[in-house]
């Protein structure tokens, strides 16, 4: 039986590819656009299955703009959809959880501790969605999201087809990926499920280390790209560079101070038992398959 969802963010990277995969199976999707006004965004809901939350900020220059598009939009869609009395798809980060090591991975149930304002602005987003005393809910928060449609791993692609790729951070630092395509597959069990008050991690169960990921982009476009290692002070003073352009411009550099403290972490992995467990899901694609698939992409010139 087909459902109608309505979708925020849906024109960003995850967002078109969770329309496209309701769509294909019949469901009727509702776009809801900013800027988000409550008593508007009330009347939209109304006869909804579910509303998935995708809209926020990821790159900013000002915390002022992280606070705006992931705490107060959130507030207003989480009031809008208790109101309505629609269940509410959220969808956070790891980030929020904050940083772990392979060797010590992220529980659910692990006190967060982000470590720059969009992990901070992504747990208080999901704290303004448990506040709401009579919203069903269910908060994900997927690792890094990449594949067909992904700008953010493009640059590296771009380096390497040139021979070489900068080894930034800690070669041994491990991130938790899943493809695009598994996380949407989870993000539909969510909406087709019951679940009320879970949050749930998404991701590939392997961690992948800084070097493997720079290794795996080589791999996928068939080059023998040099890496070369990045010297912290190097990267510092770029990110120093990089603060100061962007209060210049207005545009968030690639490397800032926030985005510093991420590469210098220990990385960011996590237990994936509970997708499994709560969604039925289980990440089937690999960072070295998922990559070699979207290379098309990040390589091309959409």
């Amino acid at each position: 039986m087909s459902v109608r969802v309505g979708v925020t963010g849906s024109q960003g990277f995850i967002g078109r590819n969770v329309t496209a995969a309701l769509r294909r199976r019949g469901d009727e999707v509702v776009p809801i656009q900013r800027p988000f006004v409550r008593d508007s965004l009330v009347r939209t809901f109304h006869g909804l299955n579910a509303v998935i939350h995708l809209a926020g900020v990821v790159s900013a220059v000002r915390d002022e703009e992280f606070v705006a598009g992931n705490v107060e939009s959130t507030r207003i869609v989480a009031a809008a959809a208790e109101a309505a009395g629609v269940r509410l798809v959220h969808i956070s980060s790891l980030a929020a959880a904050g940083p772990a090591s392979a060797a010590a991975p992220r529980s659910e149930d692990d006190h967060p501790a982000p470590i720059n304002t969009y992990g901070r602005t992504k747990l208080e987003g999901e704290r303004v969605v448990q506040a709401q005393p009579r919203l069903r809910w269910t908060i994900l928060r997927p690792g890094v999201v990449y594949g067909h449609g992904d700008r953010a791993l493009r640059p590296l692609f771009r380096m390497a087809t040139s021979g070489w790729l900068p080894l930034v951070g800690s070669p041994t630092a491990a991130y938790t990926f899943i493809h695009i395509d598994d996380a949407v597959r989870a993000i539909l069990a969510a909406v087709d499920g019951d679940q009320h008050g879970d949050t749930i991690f998404l991701g590939h169960a392997p961690p992948v280390t800084t070097r493997e990921l720079l290794d795996a982009v080589s791999t996928a476009i068939g080059v023998r790209a040099r890496i070369v290692p990045i010297p912290k002070v190097v990267t510092y003073a770029a990110a120093v560079a990089g603060d100061l352009g962007g209060t210049v411009t207005g545009r968030p550099a690639l490397i800032t101070s926030r985005r510093f403290a991420e590469l210098y972490s220990e990385g960011f992995v996590c237990r994936v038992d509970r997708m499994r467990e709560r969604l039925g899901v289980e990440a089937r694609v690999g960072v070295r398959e998922g990559l070699a698939k979207a290379a098309p992409w990040y390589v091309g010139d959409e």
